[in-house]
């Protein structure tokens, strides 16, 4: 059983040696503890610290591409290098290394595909109060609308059995701690949270240069990735307001219509038509993005499969295996069946010759 932890960093020269340090090297039921750092276009001297810290990998981007990129580059690295589970954790030191076995428990015995380190933001001493409240209400929301029960949701220490990080797809470039989660829901992934420690902290985050600016930013990543997974339901909600509101004016008019009060009230039938008309409208685009969300997962499930294949094939054991198989000659239940046809003919080597001569 091997364990890739994985490290994405920008410029963390001055954390990255203490992150390396605490990462246990034994853990109960894992045979081999591996790091990989993943360096996002760091201009500092964040790869040497790295070599100096005796990490196992480094993989590197040629120029800074954001945490999404480096977080979905690092897990096709540690499937590349056969890692069983992923640890993903931060440069900074934010995370506690000591609470990796407590992490990986819930895969080793089976319970879950995905385990979520809760910090507890609300014990955090340097974190404000309204960064608390931002924790709690975001969190929240991701639990009511995923049924996930995440404490931490936007928690970056997390572990990921192989098998789940097959099916890892992040296309945001800002982060991946909500994608994957509602990406894991719509995959019927089994997620858990666990306890974990934080220690003090270092700097201040680089995701966003504002908590208005976060907010805004992981609104849009929640919009976009449930109207990929769950655009029937997004859009048949639209739909369902839109044909609401129109409902409305059509029967004030039929009221009127009734009582013989027609006059002035034409306005209403014609407001209440606009609307009735974009709700049929958007419930046909809801049954187009459903289509067109099912030939994702279908998508996602050959991406899947083609990775899969790809780390056979790169496992040196079945590389042998297979090429013994292809030397082997086939046995007969192997032999495909030879239609009948025409007895090839011996030509000595002398026609062939002749055969092969220009002709005057």
């Amino acid at each position: 059983m091997k364990l890739i932890v994985q490290i994405p960093c920008y410029n963390e020269e001055a954390t990255l040696a203490q992150t390396v340090a605490d990462i246990p090297k034994i853990i109960d039921n894992i045979d081999v503890v591996e790091i990989l750092v993943i360096d996002d276009g760091s201009t500092d001297g964040t790869v040497e610290v790295a070599h100096q810290a005796g990490v196992d990998h480094i993989v590197s981007n040629t120029t800074n591409k954001g945490l999404a990129r480096s977080f979905a580059k690092g897990i096709d690295a540690c499937l590349e290098r056969g890692a069983d589970i992923i640890v993903n954790t931060d440069g900074d030191n934010q995370y506690a290394g000591r609470s990796i076995p407590d992490l990986v428990q819930p895969i080793l015995q089976g319970r879950a595909d995905i385990v979520i380190g809760d910090r507890n933001t609300d014990s955090i001493s340097h974190f404000s109060p309204s960064k608390k409240l931002m924790q709690r209400m975001g969190s929240a929301m991701v639990r009511n609308l995923t049924g996930l029960a995440v404490g931490d949701a936007v928690s970056g220490f997390r572990a990921y059995s192989r098998e789940a990080a097959l099916g890892i797809n992040v296309f945001s470039d800002f982060s991946y701690t909500v994608e994957t989660l509602i990406q894991a829901r719509s995959q019927r992934k089994t997620v858990v949270s666990v306890p974990v420690d934080t220690n003090p902290k270092t700097r201040d985050s680089r995701l966003s240069k504002s908590l208005l600016g976060f907010l805004k930013k992981q609104s849009v990543t929640i919009v976009r990735s449930f109207t990929m997974y769950r655009s029937l339901r997004v859009f048949s909600i639209v739909s369902l307001l839109l044909f609401l509101i129109g409902v409305i004016p059509v029967v004030r008019f039929l009221v009127y219509f009734v009582m013989g009060d027609t006059d002035g009230r034409i306005q209403s039938l014609v407001l209440g038509g606009v609307f009735i008309t974009l709700g049929y409208v958007t419930f046909v685009l809801a049954l187009l993005a459903d289509a067109i969300a099912t030939n994702r997962r279908l998508l996602e499930a050959t991406v899947e499969n083609v990775r899969k294949l790809n780390r056979k094939l790169d496992d040196p054991g079945n590389r042998s295996a297979l090429g013994d198989q292809e030397d082997r000659p086939m046995a007969p239940d192997d032999a495909e069946e030879v239609m009948p046809g025409p007895v090839p003919v011996e030509r000595d080597e002398r026609d062939a010759a002749s055969a092969r001569k220009p002709h005057a």
